[in-house]
């Protein structure tokens, strides 16, 4: 299947496409204007369902709710058709002046979650929460922290830093207790091809343990085998600024890719800032985990 569009907003910065199971819809956000949106694949028909404080990134929580990670180290949770239902954290000091920007649920219904300093001079961090809704900082150096997921096995952990390196690392994960080991770089762009080729954004990883990373500037998606070997790359026609990617669909093999740029088209691409869906052959997803942050029958 050649990328088609399947949702244009024109968003300023699409981002976070997440395949809702419970509901078998799509979800994904445009950042800066505060907005979420659903799609339905049975019908073919999206919405525009929440506009109000930036979402930088959200999971889908076992009990089917939305868990929307916010401004200034906010998390609350959200239904569709509800509105915000439970405030999980209410602020994080060191936050108050940044969103978050990015999150993944990990097989336990912990949090991983990064933030977006407001400047340059400040830094990224990386937050791990626990099912109660704890923080704990991992990571204080970060450069833009962004797309992160999980090998099958359940043993590797990947991480992006988009400005710093422009690199995709990977961990050793301990599923038992969340945490994180033996950082190595697993894929990165040189300084000097960042013009010509973007950034890493936001990634997934398929049921083979291949990891597919949005290009920021560089108008495609790449994949990576485990070993970090480039092994494919998929344009996105008019859209320069692809920003995530997500499976989704009954059988897990369509990929979901936002992009970002609408308000400016001319320079960004005549396709910026909408929602794409292809299908590579032999290629599917796994199921996304569930968060269970705030839940009462949810475990540390």
């Amino acid at each position: 299947m050649e990328p088609e569009i399947v949702a244009d907003y024109a968003c300023e910065t699409g981002e976070g496409p997440l395949w809702h199971a419970g509901e078998r819809r799509l979800y994904w956000a445009d950042i800066p204007k505060g907005r979420l949106f659903c799609y339905d694949p049975a019908t073919g028909t999206h919405a525009q369902i929440y506009e109000g404080e930036p979402v930088g990134g959200f999971t889908v929580q076992a009990d089917g709710a939305l868990l929307l990670f916010l401004t200034q180290g906010a998390v609350r949770t959200w239904r569709h058709g509800v509105g915000f239902e439970q405030t999980i954290v209410p602020d994080i000091e060191a936050e108050r002046a940044s969103r978050y920007n990015d999150a993944v649920a990990d097989p336990r219904g912990r949090v991983f979650a990064g933030t977006m300093p407001p400047d340059r001079d400040h830094p990224s961090r990386l937050y791990r929460f626990n099912t109660k809704g704890v923080p704990t900082l991992l990571f204080d150096d970060l450069g833009l922290s962004n797309g992160m997921g999980f090998s099958p096995d359940q043993t590797r952990f990947y991480h992006t830093d988009t400005r710093k390196g422009y690199a995709i690392h990977v961990f050793d994960f301990d599923v038992a207790t969340g945490e994180l080991s033996n950082r190595r770089r697993f894929a990165h762009v040189a300084d000097a091809d960042v013009e010509t080729e973007g950034r890493p954004d936001g990634l997934t990883v398929d049921a083979e343990g291949r990891v597919w990373s949005a290009r920021f500037g560089g108008g495609c998606l790449v994949c990576y085998d485990p070993d970090g070997t480039e092994v494919d790359r998929v344009p996105l026609p008019g859209a320069r600024n692809v920003t995530s990617v997500a499976f989704g669909g009954e059988n897990l093999d369509d990929l979901y890719v936002t992009t970002a740029g609408g308000g400016d088209r001319e320079k960004n691409g005549e396709n910026a800032g909408a929602l794409f869906r292809l299908r590579i052959p032999s290629v599917r997803g796994l199921p996304e985990f569930v968060s269970r942050v705030g839940l009462l029958a949810g475990k540390v």
